[in-house]
C-alpha cells in the first residue's frame, strides 16, 4: 500500500517512517511535516492511508482528517500522539487507530492490518475464485500487493499462466488465481470464449478473425492484442461472429 506519514518533529517522524518501511505491507511511503504539505500531496496522489500527528502548528492532524473526510475516495486516517487528548475526534473522524508515542512496530504493523482489511472488498461482495462482483467487477491481483477492481467490459483476453490467468485489460496486465475451466464457466454468460487451450477472449471486444495457412487463426483486438484460435475452434467462432 501507498502510505503518507505527517509529522512537524523530524525526529519523530523518521522513526516512524523507519517502522513503516520495516513492513511489507507499505509499497511506497512518503513523509512530510505539515498538514498543508500533506493536503498537497493527497490532492496530487492517491495514498491509502495517513499517519498523521495530531499536534502541529497550522492544519493539524485533525483539521487535516476533516478536510480529508469530504474526499470522494478519502484515504485511511491513523491518528499518532503523545497525548490523548485527541482520541474522542478520531473516533468521531472514523480514524482506524490511534497509536500513543513512542510508536511501537507492533502497533504500527497492527494498524496497517486495519488498513488493509478496509480496503480489501468484503467476501460477500466478491465472489468466486475468480473475485467476480454481481455488478460486472473483476477483484485481481494488483502489481505491487493488494486487490484491484476492474470492470469486467475492460478484459480483452485471460491467458494461462501456471497456477493462475494473467488477465490482460484496457488497464494493463493482472494475475487472477484460478484455472482457465473456471474462468470459462463463470465467464461464458458474458461473452467470453475459450478459443485456444490457454486463451479465453472477450468476444465483445474482438474486432477481426484472421484466417493462417495452417487451418487457425488470430482473433484480434482494436489496441492491436491477438490471441491465437485452435483449428478446432475457428470454424465455431466465424459461426459466432457470423464471419
Amino acid at each position: 500500500m501507498r502510505v503518507l506519514a505527517v509529522d512537524d518533529e523530524r525526529p519523530a517522524l523518521e522513526d516512524l517512517g523507519r517502522l513503516l518501511r520495516a513492513s511489507r505491507r507499505v509499497d511506497d511511503l512518503e513523509l512530510v511535516q505539515s498538514g498543508s504539505e500533506a493536503l498537497v500531496r493527497v490532492g496530487e496522489a492517491r495514498f491509502d492511508a495517513l499517519f498523521l500527528d495530531v499536534r502541529m502548528p497550522g492544519m493539524d492532524g485533525v483539521a487535516l482528517a476533516r478536510v480529508l473526510a469530504r474526499f470522494a475516495e478519502p484515504p485511511s486516517i491513523v491518528f499518532v500522539s503523545a497525548y490523548e487528548t485527541a482520541a474522542v475526534q478520531a473516533f468521531e473522524l472514523h480514524a482506524l487507530d490511534y497509536l500513543m508515542k513512542p510508536v511501537s512496530r507492533r502497533r504500527v504493523e497492527e494498524a496497517l492490518e486495519r488498513v488493509a482489511a478496509e480496503r480489501t472488498p468484503a467476501p460477500a461482495a466478491v465472489a468466486g475464485a475468480a473475485g467476480e462482483e454481481a455488478d460486472g467487477m473483476v477483484a485481481v491481483d494488483a502489481p505491487r500487493g493488494g486487490t484491484r477492481l476492474l470492470a469486467r467490459s475492460s478484459i480483452l483476453y485471460g491467458q494461462a499462466y501456471g497456477d493462475y490467468v494473467r488477465i490482460v485489460s484496457d488497464d494493463g496486465r493482472f494475475l487472477v488465481r484460478t484455472t482457465m475451466s473456471d474462468l470459462e464457466r463463470r465467464w461464458e454468460p458474458f461473452g467470453f470464449v475459450r478459443v485456444h487451450r490457454g486463451y479465453l477472449a472477450n468476444l465483445k471486444r474482438a474486432v477481426e478473425l484472421h484466417p493462417l495457412i495452417n487451418g487457425t487463426a488470430t482473433l484480434r483486438f482494436a489496441d492491436g492484442h491477438g490471441v491465437p484460435i485452435s483449428r478446432r475452434q475457428v470454424g465455431e467462432l466465424r459461426r459466432r461472429l457470423r464471419v
